[in-house]
């Protein structure tokens, strides 16, 4: 089964399943004629010798230069090689890949001018999973992701680091090893290569897939903590949520129903006590929030998917040939989108690292033990996990700062203001692997705590999660290096976003 792109609807969802079932790609009859019908307006305009941002002239404030027709090529060439000042670690292997298939989507929509040598290139590139190195620092979102994608622009033109069957190799050697020529850049192709938003578009994907699942998986891990402290169900009946018209909020009670039903350690209204703290009782409210908040992003990660957003652009309409330089490489929209989620994924941790603190807190936590030592004073137990979630809710804090509220001009002040959308999706997944981290933590507490109070009293849906989860990280015997506990749950939540 291949992924079809079209240049339009590709969705989150697709891109999952791309990643997760290790798909390849394929291009519709359509998209490949429209591909061939903007280069010929290309062709025409060269012919014409037409005076036309990128393609005739050079770029930025270079854009009133006119270029030699016999450099056509080489301008291209050259903007790729200049462009590439990435730096820093490289973005992720499935981001990199995501940004190829995003790249290759916007092409498809014919409004870019490439050849089908180009699009056929990164279909290659993808299918045959070379990936190419991408450094994540070094873009300012406006124009567009200039920096990352020219170094995947390398990669396809045999001149960048890739990654092949797990080795960093140069992109020449393995394209000659798979019979494969480097692509030789034409006339606006490095242009149309570069100007766009899908680094940090695809790095917000990638965080999207991953924190949706993690969002789901809080649940189970509330509903533990839940149980532990003999939390009251009341809270979450329908009625309660109805009244407050968020679909979400009402969803999330929901589900928390749901994991809870049966558990012969939940209480009603007045039993032990009147309600629980909001911790808790708000579990709803502040999930269902964090839910809003993920059902907005991927509304406009999906529009950018979607869209074509290079410069300038080619229009065939009316019989009437349009080439407009625009601004759609402009980052902004998703840099909202991208500093938003940042702000929804930091809650999840904020009120996690609470339930947890009441789990170990023995002025908080009943009659469970303090920190839940096998000996307290002799044995720390779960004291040290706290402090690190506190630490990583903390560093959180600093992390959502919206990047979008910045800007800094470059290219002569020709390009005045910027988004830094990349910085937001950089920072966005950083926040998402402390989340994963401080719900980890909560989940070895809460089992711990469930354990203690008698598993066979747990929900049956609960139960099921406490035994799978047992095979991950042991009970907590005596003190050990809880660090290596920690990173075993975070990688397999991560593992499970991309479960089938």
């Amino acid at each position: 089964m291949s992924l079809m792109l079209t240049g339009e609807q590709l969705t989150i969802a697709e891109i999952r399943r791309f990643l997760s079932e290790n798909q390849h790609v394929s291009i519709s009859e359509e998209a490949r004629q429209r591909v061939k019908q903007s280069r010929a307006t290309v062709e025409r305009i060269i012919e014409n010798k037409e005076t036309v941002y990128g393609i005739t002239t050079g770029f930025g404030l270079f854009s009133d230069v006119r270029i030699d027709p016999e450099q056509y090529n080489q301008l291209q060439m050259n903007l790729i090689r200049s462009h590439a000042c990435g730096m820093g670690q490289p973005f992720d292997n499935r981001v990199a890949l995501v940004m190829m298939v995003l790249r290759l989507n916007t092409l498809l929509k014919g409004h870019s001018g490439v050849t089908t040598a180009l699009v056929d290139q990164l279909v290659f590139f993808i299918n045959a999973r070379i990936i190419p190195v991408i450094p994540q620092q070094g873009s300012l979102g406006a124009s567009g992701d200039l920096a990352p994608l020219s170094h995947l622009a390398l990669a396809l033109i045999g001149e960048g680091q890739v990654i092949y069957h797990g080795e960093q190799l140069d992109s020449r050697d393995v394209l000659k090893q798979l019979n494969q020529p480097p692509l030789q850049l034409q006339a606006k192709e490095g242009l149309a290569l570069i100007n766009g938003t899908q680094a940090m578009t695809a790095q917000g994907v990638i965080t999207y897939i991953e924190a949706e699942d993690l969002a789901y998986q809080s649940e189970w891990i509330a509903a533990l903590t839940h149980q532990a402290l003999n939390g009251i169900t009341d809270a979450y009946h329908e009625a309660v949520h109805r009244v407050r018209n968020f679909d979400e909020q009402t969803e999330v009670a929901r589900r928390m129903s749901d994991w809870l039903e049966d558990s012969k350690l939940t209480t009603r209204q007045g039993e032990i006590r009147v309600q629980d703290p909001y911790t808790l009782r708000c579990i709803p409210q502040i999930h269902g929030a964090s839910f809003q908040v993920l059902n907005y992003v991927c509304e406009k990660l999906e529009f950018e998917m979607n869209a074509a957003n290079d410069n300038p652009l080619i229009f065939d309409e009316d019989d009437e040939t349009l080439v407009i330089s625009g601004g759609n490489f402009h980052g902004q929209p998703v840099a909202f989108a991208l500093d938003f989620l940042k702000i929804g994924l930091s809650e999840l941790a904020n009120v996690s690292e609470r339930r947890l603190e009441r789990l170990v807190n023995p002025q908080l936590n009943g009659d469970l033990p303090a920190f839940l030592s096998p000996e307290p004073g002799l044995q720390s137990g779960a004291m040290i996990m706290q402090y690190a979630a506190a630490s990583l809710v903390s560093e959180n804090k600093t992390l959502a700062h919206p990047a979008s509220v910045d800007s800094i001009p470059s290219s002569a002040n020709q390009e005045d203001h910027v988004s830094m959308g990349t910085i937001a999706s950089r920072h966005g997944y950083q926040i998402l692997e402390n989340v994963r981290r401080v719900l980890s933590i909560e989940a070895i507490i809460a089992l711990q705590a469930v354990e203690l109070k008698g598993v066979a009293q747990l929900s049956p849906p609960t139960k099921d999660k406490y035994e799978e989860f047992r095979k991950v990280v042991p009970s907590i015997t005596e003190d050990r290096q809880f660090h290596q506990d920690i990173e075993n749950v975070a990688k397999y939540l991560q593992k499970l976003a991309y479960s089938n």
